[in-house]
C-alpha cells in the first residue's frame, strides 16, 4: 500500500516537473477530476437521452418494427455516437487548459487544420451526406437497403457510415460519401412476385384459374392474411421464353416479408401444379446436324457395314 509520504514525493516531482508547487498541482488535479466527473454525468444524460427516445416509439409489440420505431433507433443511435464525440472533445480540451493556455493551441490548430483540410475532404463528403441522409428519411436501422453495391439490413448509423449486415452475416461498412443511390426494400410496404413457367402445350387459360385459386388460398390462411396489404392477382403471360410460358403473379405484402411470401407461394405453385398433372418445362436445346453429301454417304456406308 502507497504511504502518503511516497504519495506527497510523487506530487512534488510532479509539480517540480510542472513548475509549480505541490498545493497548486493538487487543485490543478482536483479540477481534472471534477471535469471527467461532468463529462461522465453528461455521457450518462446523453445515455438517458437516447433511452428515451427508443421508449417514446415502443409500441409494446414485439412482433413489429413499425417505421416510428426503426426511425427512433437510428436518431438514439446518432445521439450516442455524437454526444461521446462532442463531450469527449470538451473534456479534453478542458483538461489541457488547466495546465496550459489553449487559445494559441487552438490558433495553431486551425492553422494544421487549414493544411489538413485537402486530405479531409472525404470526411466532410461523408458528414454532410449522412446529414442529409438523416433529414430526409431515405433510411433508418432495420430496413434493408442496397447502396454501393451492397445489399444488407442497417444495423448502425452515423454521420460518417452505415453498417450493413447481409443474408450471409458479412458485415459491410459503407462511407455515407459513397452513397449516390440508395435502394430501400423495406419502406412502407413491399411486393413478392413470382414467375411461374409452363410448356406451350399447356392451356394457360387453365394456369390462370389454378394460379387465382391457390392466391386466394394463401391471402385466406390466418397466418399469412396478416400481412398481405391488397388482393394477390395474377397478372398474366409475362414472356415467351425459349421453353416455357412464363406467368407472373404479384402480392403487395408488409415491407420486409416479401421474401418469405415468395418462398411460401412457390411452394403451393409446384405442388399444386404438380397434382394437376401440369409440367414445368426445362431448358431444351435442339441441335440441328447438316453434313455434306460424301460424309452423309460415309455415315451410311459406315451403318451397312456395322
Amino acid at each position: 500500500m502507497v504511504s502518503l509520504d511516497t504519495l506527497r514525493e510523487v506530487i512534488d516531482r510532479i509539480a517540480h516537473l510542472l513548475r509549480l508547487d505541490g498545493e497548486e498541482l493538487i487543485r490543478r488535479l482536483v479540477e481534472v477530476a471534477l471535469i471527467w466527473v461532468l463529462a461522465y454525468g453528461a455521457r450518462r444524460l446523453v445515455k438517458v437521452i437516447a433511452r428515451r427516445i427508443i421508449a417514446a416509439v415502443d409500441d409494446s409489440d414485439d412482433s413489429t418494427f413499425t417505421e416510428a420505431e426503426q426511425r427512433g433507433h437510428t436518431l438514439a443511435q446518432l445521439v450516442k455516437s455524437f454526444g461521446t464525440v462532442l463531450i469527449t472533445s470538451l473534456a479534453l480540451l478542458a483538461t489541457l487548459d488547466v495546465f496550459i493556455d489553449i487559445g494559441p493551441l487552438l490558433a495553431g490548430a486551425g492553422i494544421l487544420g487549414l493544411a489538413f483540410s485537402f486530405g479531409a475532404q472525404s470526411l466532410v463528403k461523408d458528414v454532410i451526406s449522412g446529414f442529409f441522409i438523416l433529414m430526409e428519411n431515405q433510411f433508418v436501422v432495420g430496413d434493408i437497403i442496397e447502396v454501393a453495391g451492397k445489399t444488407g439490413t442497417v444495423e448502425r448509423m452515423t454521420l460518417r457510415a452505415v453498417t450493413l449486415r447481409d443474408g450471409e452475416g458479412t458485415m459491410h461498412v459503407v462511407p455515407n460519401g459513397q452513397i449516390t443511390t440508395v435502394s430501400n426494400r423495406t419502406r412502407k410496404w413491399s411486393r413478392a412476385v413470382v414467375d411461374v413457367g409452363v410448356s406451350y402445350s399447356t392451356d394457360t387459360d387453365r394456369v390462370v384459374a389454378i394460379l387465382r385459386q391457390e392466391l386466394e388460398a394463401f391471402a385466406a390462411a390466418p397466418e399469412w392474411k396478416g400481412r398481405i396489404e391488397e388482393s394477390p392477382e395474377v397478372q398474366g403471360v409475362e414472356s415467351l421464353g425459349e421453353s416455357a410460358v412464363v406467368l407472373r403473379t404479384r402480392v403487395k405484402v408488409q415491407a420486409g416479408a416479401q421474401w418469405e411470401v415468395a418462398r411460401e407461394l412457390r411452394r403451393r405453385f409446384k405442388k399444386r401444379l404438380d397434382a394437376e398433372g401440369i409440367e414445368i418445362p426445362v431448358p431444351q436445346r435442339s441441335i440441328e446436324l447438316r453434313l455434306r453429301p460424301d460424309q452423309a454417304d460415309l455415315l451410311a456406308g459406315r451403318g451397312r457395314g456395322q
